[in-house]
């Protein structure tokens, strides 16, 4: 097995397949940020592959001067897959000429945290009490997540691109 991770965009034929697994990891194929309700399926969307099999999924939805990376999802971790798909993005972000990356996470997730803050991503926003207004929008977020966590909050951490 090899180290190599390779990123991509997805293909056609591969979207519905993708969609089973975002909306397995996340519920359903929609989330929520900021009030604003994304469908994963719809968005531009990169996949990471290593050793011929999909390893890895993001998602963003661009706008105004840059992104917000609405999904992550590195389906081996710890093994530079997440990484890989955030420099995807970044790339496609410079390429684009955009300000900046962002993107939305709750209070339970210091896994996240620790992992968008080792890759220069700032915590820039505390949007308290957020996560009760997205469940009108989305019933199906849970009461309380890692590590037996009330999930209250949403978490706003922000990438300047140069």
């Amino acid at each position: 097995m090899t180290d190599a991770v390779n990123v991509r965009p997805v293909e056609d034929d591969e979207r519905e397949r993708i969609g089973k697994i975002l909306a397995q990891r996340w519920g359903s194929p929609v989330v929520v940020s900021r009030g604003v309700r994304h469908d994963l399926r719809e968005l531009p969307t990169l996949v990471a592959e290593q050793d011929g099999e999909i390893v890895g999924i993001v998602t963003y939805e661009p706008g105004g001067d840059g992104a917000e990376v609405t999904s992550l999802d590195a389906l081996r971790p710890d093994r530079g897959v997440g990484t890989a798909l955030l420099d995807a993005v970044i790339d496609v972000g410079l390429s684009n000429g955009w300000r900046r990356l962002w993107l939305i996470t709750t209070n339970d997730n210091t896994h996240a945290l620790r992992f968008y803050q080792r890759r220069g991503w700032d915590l820039v926003a505390v949007h308290r009490g957020a996560v009760d207004d997205a469940r009108s929008v989305k019933p199906e977020i849970p009461e309380k997540g890692n590590d037996d966590i009330a999930i209250k909050h949403e978490l706003e951490l922000e990438l300047v691109l140069k």
